[in-house]
């Protein structure tokens, strides 16, 4: 538990000066953790990272990473996002074709998901934080995801006693998720009252009722690919804590979620 307290006040120190300083040094951080990820994910499925069709991915994740429409990054890219994943899924097929199936379409395939998975995930990341207000709305949606994991974490632990989904996460509880959901949108409504200009309280109330639960849902989602691959952690990047998969699984599906519905600023 020292541990895990240690590592995640100084990661967390670290994460929330860059997010506060934004531009070039928070998208400069997620684009590493995106790197690092993806090795995680590729480590998890037993592919090793210095392959060609790893090369291939790490390519295109790092391009649909970055958000090249923002204008500091240029305000746009020669291929778009369709582009990028069509020719990364068409040069890994053919590689199993060249490779005469030593290299199959399940590890091509597995690849690819892997590059969208965290590629998009860690891109809205990135846009949030350069749009309109884009402190405001960015640290709204991590304290609201940290709040509903903090909420599900405490109130399961004290009242839990329904299981969730227990083929995939048995410690998880109902009594937890809705407690997970609960300070969610607490956390949300403190954001409007403290900024009525930027967030109205019934906004407050979707917003922190989606991400509690997209967030919890993407936790699943993480949890059962571990369950899957019979592993408890996808790295060893944050000592008690686990990898970068581990600890951001709910970033990578809440924040392309809210961003595609236009729930924040674009």
């Amino acid at each position: 538990m020292k541990q895990r307290l240690i590592t995640g006040i100084i990661a967390g120190i670290v994460f929330l000066t860059l997010l506060v300083l934004g531009g070039y040094w928070y998208a400069g951080l997620i684009v590493l953790v995106s790197i690092i990820g993806y090795r995680e994910y590729l480590q998890m499925n037993g592919y090793m990272p210095y392959k060609l069709t790893a090369g291939i991915g790490l390519i295109a994740l790092l391009i649909l990473t970055i958000p090249w429409e923002q204008e500091q990054f240029g305000g746009s890219f020669p291929l778009s996002t369709t582009a990028v994943i069509w020719l990364g899924m068409f040069l890994l097929l053919f590689i199993t074709v060249a490779s005469k199936n030593k290299i199959t379409i399940d590890q091509v395939s597995v690849n690819l998901l892997g590059v969208v998975y965290i590629g998009l995930g860690f891109n809205y990341m990135i846009a949030a934080r350069l749009g309109d207000h884009g402190l405001f709305w960015t640290f709204l949606i991590f304290v609201c995801i940290w709040a509903s994991d903090s909420g599900a974490y405490f109130v399961g632990s004290k009242l839990g006693k329904t299981p969730l989904w227990p083929q995939i996460s048995p410690k998880k509880s109902v009594e937890g998720a809705i407690g997970g959901i609960v300070i969610s949108v607490i956390a949300a409504i403190i954001f409007a009252i403290a900024s009525p200009e930027l967030l109205s309280i019934p906004k407050a109330l979707l917003l922190g009722l989606l991400i509690a639960v997209v967030g919890q849902v993407g936790d699943l989602i993480q949890s059962a690919y571990k369950r899957v691959k019979g592993i408890k952690d996808t790295g060893t990047l944050l000592p008690g804590h686990g990898g970068v998969l581990d600890r951001m699984d709910s970033w990578l599906i809440v924040f392309p979620f809210v961003y595609l519905l236009g729930l924040i600023p674009q």
